[in-house]
This record gives C-alpha cells, sequence and structure tokens, in this order.
C-alpha cells in the first residue's frame, strides 16, 4: 500500500477545516478506503470532539512520532464507520515538540498502513503548518465567501506553490440567498481570485452543528446538504475528478427571478 497523504489547510480558523477533514476522511471510508484523519494542532485538538472519540484517547501524534507506540495503539478507530481511524493531537505538549523532519519520517510509515491521510492542519503559518505540509503532496485549502477568508487563503496557496504543491479549494459555507443578493462572494469571485482548481463547493447547513454535537458524521445524515457535498468532494479525489460540483441555489421558480430582475418583488 501506497497511500496518499493530504494536507487540509486554511489561511485563517473558523472556516470549518476540521469539519471538512472529518467529513471528507467519513466518506472516503465510506467508499471502502483504510483513512486516518490526523489532528495537528497541538495543544489545541477538537477533531476528537468533532468526531465524538474525546473519550477514548490514550496515545496521540506526539507519541507516535516519538516512537512512544506503534501507530496502531495512536489510531482510534471510529464508533460508527469501518476504516476510519483518528490520530489525536497531544494536548499538553509545546507546537515546536514536532519537528518537519520527524513529519517526513512519520509520513513513510502513514503511508504503509492507510489509503488516504488527512492531515487537519493548524490555521496560520508557524510550525504547525511546516509540519503538516512537510508530510504530504497534495493539499485542499478550506475558504470561506468572504474578503478576509480569501485573502488569508491566497497567502496559504502562495506557500504551498512554494513547497512544490498544487492545492485544490473548497469553498465552504455558501449561503445561496446572500450570494444571488450580493451581499456575499460567490464562488465564481472566489475561484477568479485564488486562480486554483475547484474541488468543492459546500453550503451553509445546520445540519454541521448537530452533527458536531452528537458525533454522527455529517456525511451519513441523508438530508444534509454539506454532507452529499463532502461525499461529492472525497468521490472526486477518489478517482471521479469529472464528476459535475453542484452550485447551491435557492430554487427560486423562473418568474421571480425574472421579477428580482426586472426590480420587481423585492
Amino acid at each position: 500500500m501506497d497511500g496518499r497523504i493530504i494536507v487540509i489547510t486554511s489561511g485563517k480558523g473558523g472556516v470549518g477545516k476540521t469539519t471538512a477533514t472529518a467529513s471528507i476522511g467519513a466518506a472516503l471510508a465510506m467508499e471502502g478506503k483504510r483513512v486516518a484523519v490526523v489532528d495537528m494542532d497541538i495543544g489545541l485538538r477538537n477533531l476528537d470532539v468533532v468526531m465524538g472519540l474525546e473519550n477514548r484517547i490514550v496515545f496521540n501524534i506526539v507519541d507516535a512520532v516519538k516512537g512512544k507506540c506503534k501507530i496502531s495503539q495512536a489510531a482510534i478507530k471510529d464508533r460508527r464507520i469501518e476504516n476510519l481511524f483518528l490520530i489525536p493531537a497531544s494536548q499538553s505538549d509545546n507546537k515546536d515538540v514536532l519537528s518537519p523532519e520527524g513529519m517526513v519520517h512519520f509520513a513513510k510509515d502513514l503511508r504503509a498502513e492507510f489509503d488516504y491521510v488527512l492531515m487537519d492542519c493548524p490555521a496560520g503559518i508557524e510550525r504547525g503548518f511546516e509540519n503538516s505540509v512537510a508530510a504530504a503532496e497534495e493539499a485542499l485549502v478550506i475558504c470561506t465567501p468572504e474578503v478576509s477568508s480569501v485573502r488569508d487563503a491566497d497567502r496559504v496557496i502562495g506557500l504551498l506553490y512554494s513547497r512544490g504543491i498544487t492545492p485544490k479549494l473548497v469553498v465552504n459555507r455558501i449561503v445561496p440567498e446572500m450570494v444571488e443578493r450580493g451581499d456575499m462572494l460567490s464562488h465564481e469571485d472566489v475561484v477568479e481570485v485564488l486562480s486554483i482548481d475547484l474541488v468543492g463547493l459546500v453550503e451553509m447547513d445546520n445540519q454541521v452543528v448537530i452533527s458536531t454535537n452528537t458525533g454522527l458524521p455529517i456525511v451519513m445524515q441523508k438530508d444534509s446538504k454539506a454532507g452529499e457535498a463532502f461525499r461529492r468532494i472525497a468521490l472526486r479525489l477518489n478517482g471521479q475528478p469529472d464528476l459535475p460540483i453542484q452550485v447551491p441555489s435557492t430554487h427560486k421558480p423562473f418568474w421571480k427571478k425574472v421579477g428580482n430582475k426586472l426590480g420587481f418583488g423585492r
């Protein structure tokens, strides 16, 4: 087995990166792939909470990299999805405890054990980012349709290119009504600024909050628009790159749209 290591990153916090990591990882595992999601946010872990596995942690990423335990001991099996594993971050160490060199060495062992390894990269461009990127050959950049998020994503994209990684883009938390009113950037605006390949569009979805609170993966909720979007992102990564990208919309009746364009019905 020669697995793929994908870093999931963003320029700033609060854009839904951890939810994206857990959801894409779950969807890949549901496709029969052996998947590890790795929390790289030393000192501030929360991927375990999103997945409902916080009470099962014995060892963590630092223990595994330092050789204090085997990968199989640090990797916590998901409760609901076969082939999905979490390697949690350490909550007690500081951010400098791992090095890019150590992560490169550890990545070889991860590739041998898993089809996909998703690195949940901490926000920003400090040591946590360096450690996450060192181990990866692919990257997904999570961005919301806000000017500040796009600006910070642009900076991260430049850093990824400088390390020989060509990233792909996920635009998260799209509110179609706001886009149609012109109160939120459209995904076309975001893609035009960032100029990287788009791999998915995810609509704002209250089911995400429920998923986080219950530990039930959003991709297992049949009525979730975000869950469906993350499932389709996973399929694109897993050999279906031409799968059409669904654009979130309000599905207004034709005549209402025409009326809005002409200034009626406002």
